[in-house]
């Protein structure tokens, strides 16, 4: 059963799909038919939004599971709206860009997106993007490096693998639903070196076409060493192998709860 209602501009929609909720933002009311008939087809419940300061109402009302948010809105643009649900939510976010240069896409990313898509982009490619964000939000990892309990004690840093958490000082810090999985990749495969690509294939499942879509993961890495070393400039946990791609250090004495 379908019921339809309105917030502001908002259309809110309660499908029976149970894949999740996806909140799609753009000013362009053809891309929000497309994009709602083909995800509600394949089991998503859809929420739409025209502009910014819609999404924003939409996603505290609804809690969506995933948002893909165009950057060109008005009254707010995706830029605005990223920056600020950062400081309150990881919701995953997949950004679309109509921008050309690889410094305007990668804004998204610094700002806190997970991924983003380029216009004109294939509805296919993005429900498989999609797919693959939520799988690895709801993932479970094999236990290699990680103790039984899921949590890891280095220095002055905390990571709970079955809680998705990560403290420092016991504080704890807020990390998107990628850089906690990019931090859980390299930490259960300590002394491992991963290359940019091997990044992109595990954690976004796909493989780059261009040279340049390898700089999603190096956004990602700089962003998450902002939060977790104590001296982003000089790294002792998310080490760069020049020209190979990012390790994190063999875990030899662990200490465990």
């Amino acid at each position: 059963m379908v019921e339809s209602s309105r917030c502001g501009g908002t259309a809110l929609r309660s499908l029976s799909g149970d894949k999740g909720t996806i909140l799609v933002v753009d000013d362009e009311a053809s891309i929000r038919r497309i994009l709602q008939t083909r995800l509600e087809m394949i089991g998503y419940s859809v929420v739409t939004a025209s502009d910014g300061e819609e999404a924003l109402s939409a996603f505290r009302l609804l809690t969506p599971d995933l948002i893909v948010l165009d950057v060109m809105m008005p009254k707010l643009d995706g830029y605005g709206v990223c920056q600020e649900l950062r400081k309150e939510s990881d919701v995953p976010i997949i950004m679309l860009t109509a921008l050309g240069d690889v410094a305007d896409r990668i804004t998204g990313l610094e700002l806190g997106a997970d991924d983003y898509m380029t216009k004109p982009f294939s509805p296919k490619e993005l429900e498989a993007r999609i797919a693959c964000v939520l799988k690895r939000r709801s993932h479970k990892t094999s236990i290699n490096t990680i103790p039984n309990s899921g949590i890891i004690h280095l220095g002055n840093l905390k990571i709970d693998i079955n809680k998705r958490q990560v403290h420092k000082n016991e504080q704890r810090i807020r990390l998107t639903g990628i850089e906690f999985s990019l931090l859980e990749l390299l930490v259960n495969h300590s002394g491992k070196i991963f290359s940019r690509v091997e990044i992109l294939q595990q954690l976004w499942g796909f493989v780059p076409e261009m040279s340049t879509d390898t700089r999603v993961v190096d956004v990602h890495i700089s962003r998450l060493r902002t939060k977790v070393e104590s001296d982003p400039n000089n790294p002792e946990l998310i080490i760069t192998a020049r020209g190979s791609g990012y390790f994190f250090p063999r875990i030899i004495d662990l200490e465990q709860e």
